[in-house]
């Protein structure tokens, strides 16, 4: 086993979104339509993707966010729950739906998956800060807070303002892509953003032919936030793997290979919350970016977001076919 002491307390504040995937051999041109090949809904959400991988990998979770007085609402929250997250923070608006995302799937001959997604935000965007006062007491009992960009802006920012108050370390994952306020860069403890999100906050593209990526891109990218003032730099760069860096830390860690990757979808929330939970557990850096992509893995190489997150033995055993002797031992330690 991981050998962790106590669960960690992680607080995500962030979406709840029904995905509806159509899947298709082609995307559809501008005023075309084409036949799809198949149709399946699923929970997801970054917030709670994050959420139930965390707690999936050994955390105790506490989700806050707010649904629609709708089925996909319900389904969503029960979701959260079934894996043993604390789903009394979450609300309900009467007055807006849930959100949904609109999740295009295509699979080409070879099996190579993309995607497209369109979130409607519906009671996504209701969240207020005033909902949100309790935790100018109560965020002091978490050992980490995850936020992501599918809430109000400034509801993010009340909750880094909260958490910095009172020492917590917050995880930003800046997704979907928005400016950033210069004032709120020194108070993330991490940032976690994909090399399209980076690009947007630092300028600098990271060039990468499949698994080769251009390290001074990245180093670059992550030295400008950084300079921004934020502590930890994780971004991850798709069949590249990921990269982190801080004031005295700088690696890359490559994804797995050999891995069929049937859906992508939900693959950064749960790389995400497993380097989260990690950290939390007193995991190093590069351990945890290690495990992560093994977590990653896994996700894509099923369908749907939160189906697809993997629980800590399911990690485990995919380590252990793989025969990283490394993580096996300090695995089992």
């Amino acid at each position: 086993m991981i050998g962790i002491k106590d669960k960690p307390e992680i607080l995500v504040v962030g979406s709840f979104v029904k995905d509806l995937t159509v899947s298709t051999n082609r995307f559809p041109e501008v005023g075309e339509t084409v036949l799809g090949c198949g149709f399946q809904t699923a929970s997801g959400g970054k917030g709670a993707n994050q959420a139930i991988q965390a707690a999936r990998l050994g955390a105790h979770v506490t989700m806050v966010g707010k649904v629609g007085d709708d089925i996909y609402g319900k389904e969503m929250i029960d979701s959260c729950a079934e894996c043993g997250i604390d789903c009394s923070r979450v609300m309900i608006n009467k007055n807006a739906p849930s959100a949904i995302g609109n999740v295009q799937l295509q699979i080409d001959k070879d099996g190579k998956t993309q995607n497209r997604i369109i979130v409607v935000p519906g009671a996504n965007m209701t969240i207020t800060i005033e909902e949100l006062s309790f935790l100018e007491k109560e965020i002091k009992n978490y050992d980490m807070v995850l936020l992501q960009f599918e809430i109000p802006m400034e509801v993010n920012e009340f909750v880094i303002e909260c958490a910095y108050r009172n020492g917590v370390p917050v995880m930003l994952n800046p997704a979907p892509s928005a400016p950033l306020s210069d004032s709120i860069m020194p108070k993330l403890t991490y940032i976690s953003p994909n090399e399209h999100e980076a690009a947007d906050l630092t300028g600098v593209t990271i060039r990468h032919d499949g698994a080769h990526v251009n390290s001074d891109d990245v180093k670059a990218a992550i030295n400008v936030l950084l300079d921004r003032g934020v502590k930890n730099v994780l971004i991850t760069l798709g069949t590249a793997g990921a990269a982190f860096g801080n004031e005295n830390e700088f690696f890359i860690c490559p994804s797995l290979q050999n891995i069929v990757a049937v859906d992508p979808t939900g693959a950064g929330d749960s790389f995400v919350g497993a380097f989260s939970t990690l950290v939390s557990m007193g995991v190093d850096h590069e351990k945890s970016v290690r495990i992560a992509n093994y977590v990653g893995a896994l996700t894509v190489s099923k369908m749907g977001a939160q189906p697809s997150l993997p629980w800590l033995e399911n990690v485990y055993d995919l380590i252990r076919e793989r025969k990283d002797t490394e993580l096996l031992n300090w695995y089992k330690s």
